[in-house]
């Protein structure tokens, strides 16, 4: 299993999932989202394992000024939420090509088994 937590420092699910992973001896890289962001294949993978409007954090500020309300599921929506990190929504947990977004203890105890 290699499990990989993209988060924000502030973000208080990100800090329940990594605790999560921590209480059960699981190994994971933890990486700042908002830093770091999402590489390329990083994203595609995501993307693929839970659909994009699933990954956009419509209650950040940065929502409202990039107007993503307009852009719906295309391809601006996707290259805007690419190029701006604070967009994501927190924590994106990653094992392999499964992932999830938020704080999913029910799908990651699966992963545990």
């Amino acid at each position: 299993m290699n499990i990989q937590i993209f988060g924000k420092r502030k973000s208080f699910d990100t800090q329940k999932a990594e605790r999560y992973f921590k209480e059960r001896r699981v190994a994971f890289q933890s990486v700042d989202l908002v830093e770091k962001g999402l590489s390329k294949g990083e994203f595609a993978s995501v993307k693929a394992a839970v659909g994009l409007v699933e990954l956009i954090d419509k209650e950040s500020k940065a929502y409202e000024r990039l107007n993503m309300r307009y852009f719906g599921n295309s391809s601006v929506a996707e290259e805007t939420l690419f190029r701006n990190p604070e967009l994501y929504r927190a924590p994106i947990v990653r094992n392999g090509k499964k992932a999830t977004v938020g704080f999913r203890p029910d799908v990651w105890d699966a992963w545990t088994d």
